[in-house]
C-alpha cells in the first residue's frame, strides 16, 4: 500500500460497513462523494441510481428514511461499503482520487467476521480496480466477485433500466433478490 504524501488529517475519511453478521452479498463502492460524506450517508448524491435501485429490488426506496433504507438492505443479507477507507480527492469523481494517498479498508478481517458472504459487488469500474491494487484475493475466501454499472450520475452514458436490468441479474445470481 502506498504511503500518503500529507498528514492523515488532510484526507476524505470514508465511512464504516453497514452490514449484519449474515450479509450473503457486499456491494463495494471507491470512496463516498462529497454529497455523501456532508449528508453522512451512503448514496445521498439525489441523482445516484443506487437507492432507486435498491428500491425496486429490496424495497430500500429512496423516499423511505435512509435508516429504514439501510434496515432493508439488511434484512435482503446485503452489506455495504467501501474499498478505500482514506484518500484525497478534489470533488466527486472517482478519476480525482489522488491514488498515492489511497488507504484501503480492512478487508481480510471484515470477510473473517462476516462468514455467510459469498459475493462482491463493485459498483463501478474504480471500486474494482482499487479493490483490485489494495484489497486481499477474493478467491481466498471463497468470494465470486462481479462489477457492475456505477450508479454514480458520472455514468450517465448508462441507461436507469439498463443499470437496473444488470444490478438485478447479480443480486438474483447472488440469491438476495427473487427471479421474476
Amino acid at each position: 500500500m502506498d504511503t500518503p504524501s500529507r498528514a492523515d488529517s488532510s484526507l476524505l475519511q470514508g465511512f464504516p460497513p453497514v452490514a449484519t453478521r449474515d450479509a450473503r452479498v457486499l456491494v463495494l463502492g471507491s470512496m463516498p462523494g462529497v454529497a455523501s460524506l456532508q449528508a453522512e450517508r451512503y448514496y445521498a448524491h439525489p441523482r445516484n441510481a443506487f437507492w432507486p435501485i435498491m428500491g425496486e429490488l429490496v424495497g430500500a426506496d429512496p423516499a423511505l428514511p435512509y435508516a429504514q433504507r439501510l434496515a432493508r438492505l439488511k434484512s435482503a443479507g446485503i452489506a455495504l461499503w467501501d474499498v478505500l477507507d482514506r484518500c484525497e480527492r478534489e470533488g466527486s469523481l472517482d478519476s480525482a482520487i489522488v491514488d498515492a494517498t489511497a488507504q484501503a479498508n480492512d478487508f481480510a478481517e471484515f470477510f473473517k467476521q462476516h462468514a455467510k458472504l459469498r459475493t462482491v459487488l463493485f459498483n463501478g469500474a474504480k471500486a474494482e480496480a482499487a479493490y483490485r491494487r489494495f484489497g486481499p484475493p477474493l478467491k481466498a475466501f471463497g468470494l465470486l466477485a462481479f462489477r457492475l454499472p456505477s450508479t454514480s450520475p458520472a455514468n450517465a452514458a448508462v441507461a436507469f433500466a439498463k443499470k437496473l436490468a444488470a444490478w438485478r441479474e447479480a443480486l438474483q445470481a447472488a440469491g438476495v433478490v427473487k427471479s421474476d
